[in-house]
């Protein structure tokens, strides 16, 4: 048996050979202090270097890096549930694989989830100060209004992508392309916590961003309501007289 994993990193990334040998350098320098951390790369059809690139910089620190590659891209959302379902620890921290997210901030999700009894939970990042442009802005403060005036997830910045969950809690969601924007109100939705953590953003620094206003926004309204069916189907039993397995149920026959 090996050793078991307590932590994994889920990055996906797609062309960014510009960024994810730092991205990895930071990351692997924060999560040694967990020990049996890892990190899953998933490459959603790079046409570039970005996976011979993770691997080269993961040897040279001595890191454990776990490589998963599409053959075609799928988006961020397919490739997180790829990573996710390859990770083998308890609790998953996401994050964006253009170097915009802080690895560094993964102690503060960490400590915040120490806090939550919820067996089911999720640790939202804030990126109170963004380093995009005005535009990018505009649209991500009307698509987080729209989305909270309608499910009240709680949430001020759902797009951001460092979180924390347990794995468990993940794979109770239901999964379709763009849910990495929903995790918060699917987790509250099969009644788990949400608790929101402010994190440092970074400009981009190499590469170009994969969305765009329609992706960005006006798809995203369309998957809002498709997200806001779903809470109003689902429905989470509450267990009332749980059986151990190893205690005898006693049966009394009728004639």
């Amino acid at each position: 048996m090996g050793k078991k994993r307590t932590l994994s990193l889920i990055i996906p990334a797609k062309d960014e050979q510009e960024n994810i040998a730092d991205l990895l350098t930071e990351a692997f320098g924060v999560m040694r202090d967990y020990p049996g951390f890892e990190v899953v790369l998933v490459d959603d059809g790079s046409r570039d270097q970005t996976l011979d690139t993770a691997i080269r910089t993961a040897r040279s620190l001595g890191g454990r890096l776990i490589t998963v590659r599409h053959e075609q891209s799928i988006g961020q959302s397919g490739a997180l549930a790829t990573g996710i379902r390859h990770a083998r620890s308890r609790l998953i921290v996401t994050m964006d694989g253009d170097g915009q997210n802080d690895p560094a901030d993964i102690p503060a999700l960490l400590q915040k989830a120490n806090t939550i009894r919820a067996l089911d939970f999720c640790i939202a990042g804030y990126r109170k100060n963004r380093k995009d442009t005005a535009w990018k802005r505009f649209q991500s403060r009307l698509a987080n209004r729209v989305r909270d005036a309608l499910l009240h997830d709680g949430v001020p910045d759902t797009g951001c992508g460092l979180k924390l969950f347990p794995r468990s809690t993940f794979l109770k969601l239901p999964w379709f392309d763009h849910g990495h924007r929903f995790i918060p109100a699917l987790v509250r939705g099969i009644g788990g916590e949400i608790a929101v953590v402010e994190v440092n953003h970074r400009p981009r620094t190499a590469g170009t961003s994969k969305y765009n206003a329609w992706n960005r926004t006006w798809a995203g309204i369309l998957d809002l309501f498709g997200v806001l069916w779903l809470l109003h189907r689902i429905r989470t039993p509450v267990i009332v007289n749980p059986v151990d397995s190893d205690t005898p149920v006693s049966v009394t026959e009728q004639s």
